[in-house]
């Protein structure tokens, strides 16, 4: 493949329960987009004169954490030379909450009076709380688009922001934009008998540790498509059993990655492709039970990752 599916580094990590590894990135709707209020040019303007409004800071795809994730109230200084501002929804009270994209050189709080501990998505997703991980995740993948898509890709123009920072407008040739999300699936390969996982190593992370293998979706395929060929591609292997696991939206810079489970039709051709994957490994069960405490034999994604809750979930089956 042309580009890389980005995963986490590896971590050593205990085996986490259920319900705590399910609550590291919360299925289903949890933020409240407002998306109604996108539509009213005066809404940030608005929200950013109530004190009540929530901030989150976003500098180089990074967070603010201190105890938890740090949520500023509109007004505060160090929001004073926010480069973009864009609307991320509002709280069950009907608080607002807003995005901030800063530059690094944004150094409001160089005096020392405001020093977070300025996280990316790996380090955040593991320490914040179920409501904040959806909060983590679109603020951080709505600033990269924010900075990176500020002039018309057809035509080369300035491209002004429009509903809330939820769009651009092209003043030259008339064209909408909106911010893009590239799907990639990725995919837990066990044997027919269910008791051993493939996972693979990629030739990026140098031997550091092994996944789930991983693929975006060409221009014309279904996901299921995309499945068998990045396995066949990627590993040599044929399946069987494809079933859904869930989806994580992993902005690195804007994937959506979907994962499924599925069964190799013939555990003997698993080989690694020999340029992307460098290794290909069957673990047994109480192999990946050891992985997944920190123990080896490989060593796993970090816990913030679908690729971890693919491993965990088969693992607990």
């Amino acid at each position: 493949m042309p580009e890389t599916v980005p995963e986490p580094d590896a971590v050593d990590t205990a085996v986490l329960d259920a319900a705590v590894l399910d609550g590291v990135v919360a299925e289903g709707a949890v933020l409240d987009r407002a998306a109604e209020w996108r539509a009213d040019p005066q809404v940030i303007d608005r929200l950013r004169a109530d004190a009540r409004t929530g901030v989150l800071v976003v500098r180089e795809r990074r967070v603010p954490l201190g105890d938890g994730l740090i949520v500023l109230p509109a007004g505060d200084p160090v929001l004073a030379r926010t480069r973009e501002w864009a609307l991320l929804g509002r709280r069950p009270d009907g608080t607002g909450l807003l995005l901030a994209l800063q530059d690094p050189e944004d150094d409001t709080d160089a005096d020392g009076s405001w020093a977070p501990r300025w996280s990316d998505l790996r380090e955040a997703l593991p320490v914040v709380d179920a409501a904040d991980a959806e909060l983590v995740v679109s603020a951080i993948a709505l600033a990269g688009w924010l900075r990176d898509a500020g002039f018309c890709p057809a035509c080369g123009n300035p491209a002004e922001l429009r509903q809330s920072g939820w769009s651009r407008h092209c003043g030259s040739c008339g064209r909408e934009h909106f911010p893009r999300t590239d799907p990639a699936v990725i995919v837990a390969v066990q044997s027919a008998d269910g008791e051993r996982l493939l996972l693979g190593a990629n030739a990026q992370w140098k031997g550091r540790f092994h996944s789930c293998f991983a693929g975006f979706v060409e221009a014309g395929e279904s996901l299921e498509t995309t499945v068998h060929r990045e396995l066949f591609e990627e590993a040599g292997v044929r399946l069987r059993d494809l079933a859904y696991f869930s989806s994580q939206p992993w902005p690195f810079p804007r994937s959506l990655m979907v994962g499924f489970h599925a069964t190799a039709v013939n555990e003997d051709e698993a080989h690694g492709d020999g340029e992307e994957i460098i290794d290909v490994r069957w673990l047994t069960r109480a192999e990946i039970g050891s992985a997944l405490a920190g123990n080896g034999p490989v060593g796993l994604p970090g816990e913030a990752s679908i690729a971890h809750r693919l491993i965990a979930d088969w693992y607990r089956r």
